[in-house]
């Protein structure tokens, strides 16, 4: 098997693994506070990162740190929303709206960064906002308060992406992700212990999406994605990682028992189709296309 072939499979099972990880985060927050998860989940990531990025981190100078800050504070602002959201709407949902990042990425580079788009770009958000009404309960359930949140976690993603953009054209990928996770893990940490939410883990269920989250779809994810991309090309990459919604839905169907109706499958399908779309454009290329510092 070729080394391309070999880098292509793996990057399909992070975007496997980032897609059941809505499901198994879900059941997790059940039975422990979202800010305790989460602060558990980053500063162990950040803890298994730090070997192979401490020396890194250490190098980055003042700018650099700033900009790891930034880059740290848009994603735990889009971590705490999504997971909350999962506490509101289903696995599923969040998963599709999530992927708008894709969508959202150029638009808010347009606006504020003046990054050129094509004009398809702007078609591609509509049909991602009629997806959106149709998966979030027009003609079927509405789960306002989750997609909301699920929404500004999109947001903060495409934020996060821009920012992205910037740091790691000056300054070392794995020193900039350690800042990151870090910023997470302190944040939510520190947040937990002030609102008297900090709990000892304990069960299997949450336990095992710890180990997941932090492992397998944060440290090992940036690892292999690092690997793949060395193999494989950047737009290839990016069209590969952005069937995570896809497995986000299937998972949350397979595991969670979610169901869409007849106009939620419509909406899903029209979200996946802009997303698709918008890897395809012919347009500039800003960061990790479609998904943030591996979560």
């Amino acid at each position: 098997m070729s080394r391309k072939r070999v880098a292509e499979l793996a990057l399909v099972a992070i975007a496997a693994v980032w897609g059941v990880t809505f499901v198994m985060v879900q059941d997790a927050v059940a039975e422990l506070p979202v800010l305790t998860f989460l602060g558990i989940r980053f500063l162990a990531a950040a803890l298994l990162v730090a070997p192979f990025a401490a020396r890194r981190a250490r190098a980055l100078g003042r700018d650099g740190l700033r900009a790891g800050l930034v880059m740290g504070a848009f994603l735990t602002a889009g971590y705490v929303a999504q997971t909350f959201a999962l506490q509101h709407t289903t696995a599923s949902n969040v998963g599709f709206i999530t992927g708008l990042v894709v969508v959202l990425t150029p638009l808010l580079g347009a606006v504020v960064l003046q990054i050129p788009v094509t004009r398809l770009a702007y078609v591609c958000a509509a049909v991602a906002a009629i997806g959106l009404a149709l998966l979030s309960g027009v003609g079927g359930e509405l789960r306002p308060l989750g997609d909301a949140l699920a929404l500004a976690c999109a947001v903060c993603f495409a934020f996060h992406l821009l920012a992205t953009d910037r740091g790691v054209n000056r300054h070392d990928v794995a020193a900039l992700l350690l800042v990151q996770l870090t910023v997470c893990g302190v944040i939510t940490m520190a947040a937990a212990t002030t609102l008297g939410q900090l709990e000892v883990p304990s069960g299997v269920t949450v336990w095992s999406a710890l180990i997941v989250t932090a492992v397998f779809a944060s440290a090992l994810a940036f690892f292999v994605q690092s690997f793949a991309q060395q193999a494989t090309s950047p737009d290839r990459t990016a069209l590969i990682l952005a069937s995570e919604p896809a497995f986000a839905g299937l998972f949350g169907w397979l595991l969670a028992g979610d169901r869409l109706t007849a106009l939620g499958w419509v909406g899903a399908g029209l979200i996946l189709c802009a997303i698709v779309a918008v890897d395809l454009l012919p347009r500039r290329k800003i960061g990790i296309r479609g998904r943030p510092a591996p979560p």
